[in-house]
């Protein structure tokens, strides 16, 4: 098999290279070119067309949301480049914007996960065939905010904890196991929970991800 093609974006040198080198020293992997803010950012990716984009949220020439801004309009131009989006911050905010078109072949982590480099390799492999990686950290970091009212008041408590282990990234057997109830159980309880969020059929959007994600937003 051919290695993944990479394109590494962040305007911090030493961040930069060390993304590069822990690339670098995975087989199956390959970086093909760096950036260092949105518009070589996407020089890049049209010169190479990389498989994934490794890139850090905020960067030049606006430091806000250069990585959301790169992941939205290579949705629009180049569907098949899947992207990573490294950030500081467990903000599900951020999160919901880089999924809003569509979940597929989308990531966002916390930068700290990258320090373990096989949390880094299984998340490009996993957005490269179109996955969607929303980092666990976040998930367990907002789990422990407290929230206002929100949509999921409208859950029940059995429904609640269900989307609580599916936001864990639990498949529908373990979410079962852990409340000792059946698969098909669960996956009715999903399909509640996916109705009563509003989450439609649509094909551009990853429901169980959306729906994690709603939960976040919540925390």
């Amino acid at each position: 098999m051919r290695a993944l093609r990479l394109v590494i974006a962040d305007d911090h040198f030493l961040t930069r290279e060390g993304l590069r080198a822990v690339v670098d020293d995975q087989d199956g992997l390959k970086v093909v070119a760096t950036a260092v803010d949105l518009p070589s950012l996407m020089g890049a990716v049209a010169e190479h067309t990389p498989d994934v984009v490794v890139t850090d949220i905020r960067m030049p020439p606006s430091k806000t949301d250069e990585g959301i801004q790169a992941a939205v309009e290579l949705r629009q131009r180049m569907p098949s480049v899947g992207v990573i989006v490294l950030s500081q911050f467990a903000d599900s905010g951020y999160a919901l914007a880089l999924m809003k078109g569509g979940s597929q072949g989308r990531g966002y982590l916390l930068k700290e996960r990258v320090l373990d480099p096989q949390q880094l390799v299984s998340a490009v492999q996993s957005v490269a065939m179109g996955d969607s990686v929303v980092d666990p950290a976040v998930v367990d970091r907002l789990l422990t905010k407290n929230r206002a009212a929100s949509p999921l008041d409208g859950l029940t408590q059995r429904e609640k904890e269900v989307l609580r282990e599916l936001a864990r990234g639990k498949t529908n057997v373990a979410i079962g196991a852990a409340l000792f109830i059946s698969e098909k159980s669960v996956q009715n309880y999903i399909n509640v929970i996916f109705s009563k969020l509003g989450l439609t059929e649509d094909p551009a959007v990853h429901r169980r991800v959306q729906a994690v994600l709603v939960y976040l937003n919540e925390r």
